[in-house]
């Protein structure tokens, strides 16, 4: 086994290991989202993502890029989404006296502070090359923005 170490990105990537060797699958994935709290289910999406890296077992990382979307976990149905944005509104109200707009001449602080409480990624284990999600359990991407936007979501597969 050589002591060096391989990286390409948006494909396999192996590594070596005292325990053996590490293979390494990005891809990513392109949305178009309508902003103010779009929310996405990506499961089939990600699922279809560690297919193509042919892993039985192993992590699957989604990560969104950008400032104001996120990605979580949760049951993905009309009521459970609208608690989600009642709750956000609650919370973090799209209209107040946000310091980042004043500043910047801008409306979309509120999406920057949503997306910073949830987080831009989401790590779920691969077993059996399925998702270890729950029953009714989904990835979903959320974007928090004022406005309509395309979001990358890189995938990886670690096996």
């Amino acid at each position: 086994m050589s002591d060096s170490v391989s990286i390409a990105f948006l494909s396999g990537v192996l590594s070596p290991l005292a325990c053996g060797v590490v293979t390494v699958h990005t891809g990513e994935l392109e949305l178009s989202t309508r902003g103010d709290t779009d929310v996405i289910d990506i499961t089939a999406d990600v699922q279809r993502a560690a297919a193509d890296a042919r892993a039985d077992d192993g992590l699957v990382t989604t990560f969104v890029r950008g400032s104001t979307a996120a990605i979580t976990t949760m049951e993905f149905e009309p009521g459970g989404v609208a608690d989600l944005r009642a709750l956000l509104d609650r919370l973090i109200p799209p209209e107040g006296d946000y310091e980042h707009n004043r500043l910047n001449q801008d409306t979309n602080s509120h999406a920057h502070q949503r997306a910073s409480v949830i987080g831009p990624s989401e790590q779920v284990p691969l077993v059996g090359g399925r998702l270890g999600l729950g029953t009714w359990q989904q990835l979903v991407l959320i974007d928090f923005d004022d406005r309509p936007r395309q979001r990358t979501v890189v995938v990886q597969v670690i096996s």
